[in-house]
């Protein structure tokens, strides 16, 4: 079960990885305008945006860094749970704009996250 959880905080780490990357690197107009699934956006101020870009990053490295190397091995569970509360945020904005295929990937990764932080405060701490 431990690499079924390993795999999962992965898939997990990297789909975060990517999306915080891309809301850290590009601006705020730019991912609207070129991206569908990023209108939601528009409703926000560009600080908070770079916020949960900077949110999603430190996240995907606290699902990894601290079990890989032994160090702090509570900021996993810790990681996953911010990551089902960013999840719960981002589907209410998502319903609210009616996006609803944005509303399901929210909530597959919420399941997610949410299995990681089950797993790691329970059966398969570190």
């Amino acid at each position: 079960m431990n690499v079924v959880v390993w795999i999962v905080t992965g898939l997990l780490a990297a789909m975060f990885l990517m999306a915080g990357s891309m809301k850290l690197l590009k601006s705020k107009d730019d991912l609207v305008a070129s991206n569908q699934s990023m209108h939601w956006a528009k409703d926000f101020p560009a600080g908070l945006f770079k916020f949960i870009g900077a949110a999603e990053v430190a996240a995907a490295f606290g699902l990894i860094l601290p079990g890989a190397f032994g160090i702090a091995t509570w900021l996993v569970p810790a990681a996953a749970i911010g990551l089902v509360v960013v999840m719960i945020g981002a589907a209410i904005t998502h319903l609210r704009h009616k996006e609803y295929p944005n509303v399901v990937m929210n909530l597959v990764l919420l399941a997610a996250a949410l299995f990681v932080a089950i797993e790691r405060i329970g059966p398969q701490s570190f």
